[in-house]
């Protein structure tokens, strides 16, 4: 070995005297022991405020409280209120060392302020890493967040988790563009439609905080008149904040905001745009460089300042309805945004919800309409095919569309393309014998039958296919379609007007847009493109099927999604024509037919009064297995108001079907109970229940219990 190697080897003990004695005098300079990282074991505490109330990231109810922590002074400076930070969580009383808790695994959370002693008498773990310097929360965010939980009967750390976006680094490093100065007012515009359309835009750009529910007139201006009043907000130094149901509306906004206003003076915050790409408009949001947003049911958090104006568009779309806990609804969220940040609020829809009618009916918002002639000089003519309709056509007893639906489809299409609006997607969902037309059903479950692409007919229930299927009430051998899908449809069609293209959109395939050109476009409800210079004609077909859903909603929700495709048609002034095969005695189609969304709303609501059903009373929604349902309710201690609605078996989820929110597990029944309380007792009842199911948790009850507040489907 040479000597080189024997000295390297010898390690400190066979260092010179020089190193040894650097290495002593070292030590003896240094003042204080070095920190562990993350435990920061024998490190100082700040002198100043050496406190720090934490939320941690559990998202379990029980567990929904502030945590003190230990403030290092290495992380004084950027241990401020609103920062990201990581701490150990877990640890008990006998993981003491130093003075310091120490242990428990790494959890994030939120820094919500420093304080200069703790209420906890016990030792303190420190702060084991500030994540980023950058403040994400601030006092109005998490004071709106705490209103969401208190409301919902969630947790605030799952209520952060939807309103602050994950972190990126890169993003947090860019400085955001220089705020531009405040734009002037803009022209009254296509708001001069409305009887109060310009004293609204007038109070919004004079530092108003005017409150309408606003019903749309048919056709494409209803995105120029939001940028409008986004515009008029932004002229008084304010900002704002416009929520819409999809990224296809998002857009349309986007440009609209972008023609009046020019780049730089709003953000478009959408899934689309990537994390880090929306983290970045988020953060210019934060810090004041942009004052307008506009986005999908995530912006409706967005940490605008000085905030002006809340605006929801057709908030009756499932869309707006958050599916992650505690599943807050973007209306609701802006009505208390509105209240706390004494802003301007704005609703508005081609129709109208019976929540929307309730806010004019309470006094707390003003109409926002036009008057019945501009009305009926906008909308389409609107025409029935009922029943009796039906039973004296010979041409739909043998096809698929009644005779007048074929006129409308011929006529329509020498001026311009054609709307069929099917509310089922696929091609053949129902089947019914072609003789007696009773329903279809398995042999073994008696679910009802389908059809498949390949003609095979299958159990909708159990999944096993049927080969030699024959009616048991008349002995026929023959099938029909009860309800066609858009891609059946658009055969038939296609079939009969060879000559005309054929175009869908529906869940796998939506349209944005279509040309002007003659053509058929087969969509499901919500997936209607906008075609150029407006649809000549529009068939709404299988009414009954959406009118006929077990649902409180049915009626609103049909004449939600018959009235957005008839906006997209011209106005009767320019021939345009709506056919709508639902009989024209119910209260939906008459509603239609007169285009009158808000007079429907209004009815509904009274209905709802005499029955207590929201949204004039409140309620929630506790489901699981019938066990655990039960001994839920037992131990709750429910204001004395309450009513106890149930329980009822929940429909169950099917054999290779995505499971819904909210859904029991395949395989498993679960029941469903509602409990109803009166007005003024909704947060009695929201405090009530969060207690019980975070006792619950506490307790590691195995069998879980699944509690949604103002649930958007009763039955």
């Amino acid at each position: 070995m040479s000597s080189e190697n024997g000295q390297g080897d010898r390690g400190a003990e066979g260092a010179p005297p020089e190193q040894l004695a650097l290495i002593r005098e070292s030590v003896r300079e240094a003042k204080v022991p070095r920190a562990k990282p993350r435990t920061w074991r024998g490190a100082a505490l700040a002198k100043d405020r050496p406190v720090a109330r934490v939320l941690v990231d559990k998202g379990v109810l029980h567990l929904d409280r502030y945590f003190d922590y230990a403030v290092p002074e290495e992380l004084d400076a950027e241990a401020q209120p609103g920062v990201r930070v990581r701490v150990r969580f877990g640890a008990g009383r006998h993981r003491v060392r130093e003075g310091r808790r120490e242990g428990g695994g790494l959890v994030d959370g939120f820094l919500i302020e420093r304080r200069a002693e703790s209420d906890y008498s016990g030792p303190l773990a420190a702060l084991a890493q500030v994540v980023s310097p950058e403040p994400v929360l601030s006092e109005e965010l998490l004071g709106l967040a705490r209103a969401v939980a208190d409301r919902y009967a969630g947790s605030l750390a799952d209520v952060l988790q939807l309103a602050v976006p994950p972190r990126s680094a890169r993003a947090e490093r860019r400085p955001s563009p220089a705020p531009l100065p405040a734009p002037a007012a803009p022209g009254t515009g296509s708001w001069a439609r409305y009887e109060h359309g310009a004293a609204y835009l007038e109070s919004l750009a004079s530092g108003g905080a005017p409150r309408a529910v606003w019903n749309a007139l048919p056709g494409p201006l209803w995105s120029e008149e939001l940028a409008r009043a986004v515009a008029a907000t932004l002229a008084s130094g304010r900002g704002a904040l416009v929520v819409v149901p999809d990224g296809r509306a998002a857009t349309r906004v986007d440009a609209a905001l972008t023609e009046l206003l020019g780049e730089g003076r709003h953000v478009l915050l959408t899934a689309d745009a990537g994390p880090e790409k929306r983290y970045a408009q988020w953060l210019a949001v934060r810090r004041g460089a942009v004052r307008a947003v506009v986005g999908t049911r995530a912006a409706m958090f967005a940490p605008v300042q000085d905030l002006g104006l809340v605006a929801v568009w057709d908030d009756g779309d499932d869309s707006h309805s958050e599916q992650h806990a505690p599943q807050p609804h973007a209306r609701d969220v802006l009505l208390l945004r509105a209240g706390l940040d004494k802003c301007a609020f704005l609703v508005g829809s081609w129709s109208c919800t019976v929540e929307s009618a309730q806010l004019v009916e309470s006094g707390w918002a003003r109409p926002l309409v036009a008057a019945r002639e501009q009305v009926r000089r906008a909308a389409p003519v609107v025409r029935t095919v009922g029943d009796d309709d039906l039973a004296r056509d010979e041409a739909a007893r043998a096809a698929r569309l009644p005779t007048l639906a074929w006129q409308v489809v011929r006529e329509g299409l020498q001026h311009g393309p054609v709307l069929v609006q099917v509310p089922r997607r696929g091609y053949v969902p129902r089947l019914a014998c072609a003789q007696c037309r009773a329903p279809a059903r398995c042999r073994h479950c008696a679910g009802p039958l389908q059809a498949q692409d390949a003609g095979a007919l299958r159990c909708d229930w159990c999944g096993r296919e049927e080969s030699a299927w024959h009616c048991p009430e008349c002995g026929g051998f023959r099938l029909r379609a009860q309800v066609v899908g858009a891609r059946r449809t658009a055969e038939e069609l296609g079939r009969a007007f060879p000559a005309v293209p054929v175009r869908t959109s529906g869940r796998e395939h939506v349209l944005d847009t279509v040309p002007g050109a003659p053509a058929l476009v087969v969509s499901t409800p919500g997936a209607e493109p906008v075609a150029e210079g407006g649809y000549a004609a529009a068939l709404l077909l299988d009414g009954w099927a959406m009118l006929g859903r077990p649902d409180l909603r049915a009626g609103e929700d049909a004449l939600r999604r018959w009235i957005a495709a008839g906006a997209l048609v011209r106005p009767q002034t320019e021939r345009g024509t709506v056919v709508v095969v639902a009989e024209p005695t119910l209260r939906p189609v008459q509603a239609l037919v007169r285009w009158d969304p808000v007079g429907h709303a209004v009815r509904e609501l009274a209905e709802r009064a005499e029955l207590g059903f929201p949204p004039v009373s409140r309620m929630a929604a506790v489901s699981g297995t019938p066990t655990a349902v039960a001994e839920f309710l037992s131990a709750v201690e429910l204001p004395p108001d309450a009513q106890v609605l149930g329980p009822v078996p929940v429909p169950p989820t099917l054999p290779g079907r995505a499971r819904r929110p909210g859904a029991p597990p395949p395989g498993e029944h679960w029941e469903r109970a509602l409990v109803r309380v009166p007005p003024g007792s909704g947060t009695a009842l929201a405090a009530a229940l969060k207690t019980a199911q975070a006792a619950r948790m506490a307790r590691g009850s195995g069998e879980p219990v699944r509690v949604r507040v103002d649930p958007p489907d009763i039955g």
